[in-house]
C-alpha cells in the first residue's frame, strides 16, 4: 500500500467517525431552531425550492440536459483524480461564489432564483467527480449514487448515518434502489439550508450571506464527493 493510499484510508475512516458519531447538542438545537426557521420564510420560497429538487431528481435520474461528458483516464493514481477533482471543485466553487452573491443583493426575488441555479452548479460539479474517479455518469444506477452523495452531504445527522451505510455498501444496497424519494430528499435539504439562505434574502445584507453560503456548500459538497468515490475505489480494490 503507498503512502498516499495509507493516508486516504485514514482521512476516510475520520470522515466515517464524524457522520456516524453521535449528534451533537448544538446540532439537535439547531434542528429544532430549523423547524421555527421554516415558518419564516415565505411560503413561495419553499414552492421554488420544493419544485427546484423535484425537477433537479428527475432532471439527473432521467434527463439529458446535463452532460456526463468523458471519463478519465483509467491509468491515472488516486493522487492525480483527486488533484483533479480538487481543480474542479475550485472552479464550480468560484462561480458558486459570484452567482450567490449576485442573486443576493438583488433581495429575496432574486435570492429565491439562487435555490434551483445552485442545485444545477452542484449537480454539474457531481457528473464531474463521477468522471474524475471513472465511473460512467450515463448509467442510471450511477446517478442513484450521485444522488446519495448529494444526501450525504446536506442531511440531518440521523439520514447522514443511513445514507453513509448505503453509500459504503453500494454495490450490495444498489440492489434494493429503484428510484429516490424525493420529497424526502428536498425535505432534508431544505431543512439543511434555509437558516442559511434566508438571510440571504434581505437586500444588501444578502449579497455577503449568498456568495459565503455558496462557498460553504459546494466546500461540504467536495468533501462528501471526494470521500463517497475514495470509499467506492478502495472497497472495489480489497
Amino acid at each position: 500500500m503507498t503512502d498516499y493510499t495509507t493516508k486516504v484510508n485514514e482521512e476516510l475512516q475520520n470522515w466515517k467517525r464524524n457522520i456516524v458519531k453521535k449528534s451533537r447538542l448544538i446540532n439537535r438545537l439547531s434542528k429544532k431552531a430549523q423547524v421555527k426557521v421554516n415558518g419564516m420564510i415565505p411560503e413561495k420560497v419553499h414552492k421554488v425550492i420544493t419544485e427546484s429538487i423535484k425537477n433537479m431528481v428527475k432532471a439527473t435520474l432521467f434527463g439529458s440536459n446535463i452532460t456526463a461528458g468523458k471519463r478519465v483516464s483509467t491509468e491515472l493514481s488516486l493522487f492525480e483524480r483527486d488533484e483533479l477533482l480538487k481543480g474542479k471543485l475550485s472552479a464550480y466553487r468560484k462561480t458558486a461564489v459570484i452567482e450567490g452573491a449576485g442573486t443576493g443583493a438583488g433581495g429575496i426575488l432574486l435570492g429565491v432564483a439562487d435555490f434551483p441555479l445552485l442545485l444545477s452548479i452542484k449537480m454539474k460539479f457531481l457528473f464531474e467527480a463521477a468522471n474524475v474517479y471513472g465511473f460512467d455518469a450515463n448509467e442510471y444506477e450511477e446517478r442513484l449514487f450521485m444522488l446519495h452523495v448529494f444526501k450525504l452531504a446536506f442531511s440531518s445527522d440521523e439520514k447522514r448515518r443511513d445514507t453513509f451505510f448505503i453509500i459504503e455498501n453500494w454495490e450490495e444496497e444498489k440492489q434494493h434502489i429503484k428510484d429516490m424519494d424525493w420529497h424526502e430528499f428536498q425535505q432534508e435539504y431544505r431543512d439543511y439550508i434555509d437558516l442559511i439562505k434566508m438571510f440571504q434574502l434581505i437586500p444588501g445584507f444578502g449579497a455577503v450571506v449568498g456568495a459565503y453560503a455558496n462557498y460553504n456548500l459546494l466546500d461540504q459538497l467536495g468533501e462528501t464527493a471526494m470521500n463517497a468515490y475514495r470509499l467506492r475505489l478502495m472497497n472495489a480494490s480489497c
